[in-house]
């Protein structure tokens, strides 16, 4: 359904020269010309043009811009990706496959970000810093409801745990232990294949 919208957007854009714009509004009040194909990356703002909601801007009181330019950065990116690879419909596979790791390379270079940008793009909350941390784009990812840059940026986070004991979890992330010694030793007992 969303490669359909692309390539319906694609050929607007090559027929007409323009593609509809959206405003959208950040928390801090920053207002974003954005492409609607760009836009309805997003389920959360898709269903707000979808319910008539959209009607001159669309604003979004979760995000801070610093977070929503990031965003809008990723979603345009992909369009762009998806549009071409419409284009060359039938072209050889080489141009595919080069496109493609061109993306993988730029979603992997899209997550090196401060953790706190990655969980804000993860979940969403209304940032007070304003600083643009890894944790930041997760939150907006979960808030908006973009697949892709959920999917991403949870692995991300998944791979910073993966081999890590409960100490270093705890320290990567500045998590306190909360636990007393007889309460951790339960938990290790009743998850004993996790510790294995």
């Amino acid at each position: 359904m969303a490669n359909a919208k692309v390539e319906v957007a694609a050929a607007e854009v090559t027929e007409k020269g323009k593609e509809k714009m959206l405003t959208l509004i950040g928390s801090d009040g920053e207002a974003f010309e954005v492409e609607e194909s760009v836009a309805m990356e997003s389920q959360t703002i898709k269903h707000m043009i979808e319910d008539d909601c959209a009607a001159d801007a669309i604003p979004l009181p979760n995000v801070s811009s610093k977070i929503l330019a990031k965003v809008i950065e990723f979603c345009r990116k992909h369009v762009q990706a998806r549009a071409t690879e419409a284009e060359d419909g039938e072209a050889s596979s080489e141009p595919k496959k080069a496109s493609a790791d061109e993306l993988k390379t730029y979603d992997a270079e899209f997550v090196k970000v401060d953790q706190a940008i990655l969980f804000d793009l993860i979940l969403v909350h209304s940032l007070v810093s304003g600083d643009v941390t890894f944790e930041v784009i997760v939150k907006a990812a979960n808030y908006l409801d973009i697949k892709l840059l959920l999917d991403l940026t949870c692995q991300t986070v998944a791979d910073m745990i993966k081999g890590k004991t409960p100490e270093e979890i705890r320290s990567t992330f500045n998590i306190r232990n909360d636990f007393t010694p007889e309460e951790e030793a339960e938990v290790r007992r009743e998850n004993q294949w996790a510790f294995e």
